[in-house]
């Protein structure tokens, strides 16, 4: 039988982009190749699960960093900046791995089904690869080669993730994800907002309304759950989908900074090197050598 890494190995060596990653037709999950232990890569990640199938990476929260290798997952349960590094790879024996966005909305109607109940929210952590989990993982990445399969069983396949990752080792933090009522919840929905227009200038009395709160309740929680301010949340998306925008589509710096909500390019010049260690300038001419 076919084993989840050689399946997501043949995934990834045929469509992984220039930057290691490679979508599938299924909803929210991705297969990660990278040939050698690679540069600093900062995100705000939306909930996720990622599942580790060769090599090693090192993921930073705040100041707390996860190391996970091979049969191991990491489990992203809000949306959290995070800086991430491979560690171990080489292209004899590169970093494989599958990445699952969760659905929120399945997770509740799931809870709900279920008569789960939330526990207390924790943003990142790493435990052992539940079998249950791999094994739907499995007869996912089979129906690649099956297309006529794909929209009849994919979205069953899918819940059955969802469910298994419910009830598993890290159930208690994905259900506070997915429950109504929990401060969680209520942020995301701000989140939502924050992501859909972070171009735009966000007053904290709308975000508030959004996710059912005081202004000063909002602001306690939203640092809570995602270790910044909504402000400094905005300024990281800015800048992550500024940098984006210069390495992968060669835009000029001044046309990413105005792009993204910036009205001065030095500030967004400074800005952009505090959070990736260089100016935009350098980091260009580095990829462009690169390529």
């Amino acid at each position: 039988m076919l084993s989840l890494l050689t399946l997501v190995r043949r995934h990834a060596d045929a469509h992984a982009d220039r930057f290691g990653y490679a979508p599938t037709p299924f909803r929210g999950l991705g297969v990660v190749r990278q040939l050698q232990p690679g540069e600093l890569q900062v995100a705000v990640q939306k909930p996720l699960v990622a599942i580790c199938l060769q090599g090693r990476k090192r993921v930073t929260m705040g100041t707390t960093s996860f190391d996970y290798g091979a049969g191991e997952a990491l489990v992203i349960t809000a949306d959290v900046p995070t800086i991430s590094e491979i560690i171990e790879a080489s292209p004899v024996a590169p970093y494989y791995a599958l990445a699952l966005e969760l659905d929120p909305a399945l997770l509740r109607a799931l809870s709900v089904e279920a008569d789960l109940r939330a526990g207390d929210i924790t943003p990142v952590r790493i435990e052992p690869a539940d079998p249950d989990v791999t094994s739907a993982a499995l007869r996912l990445m089979c129906l690649l080669d099956r297309p006529a399969a794909q929209p009849v069983l994919g979205e069953a396949l899918l819940r059955e993730m969802h469910y298994w990752l419910l009830t598993g080792r890290h159930g208690a933090a994905i259900r506070a994800l997915g429950a109504v009522d929990s401060h969680a919840h209520h942020i995301a929905r701000a989140v939502a907002l924050i992501r859909q227009d972070y171009a735009n200038t966000l007053r904290i009395t709308d975000l508030a309304e959004v996710a059912g709160m005081s202004e000063s309740s909002f602001h306690q929680h939203f640092r809570a759950i995602t270790t910044l301010s909504p402000l400094q949340f905005q300024k990281q998306l800015r800048l992550i989908e500024a940098r984006r925008l210069m390495l992968a589509q060669g835009a000029a710096i001044s046309h990413a900074a105005h792009t993204v909500g910036y009205e001065s390019v030095p500030q967004f010049t400074r800005d952009y090197a505090r959070l990736f260690g260089s100016p935009p300038g350098r980091d260009m001419r580095e990829a462009r050598l690169s390529a």
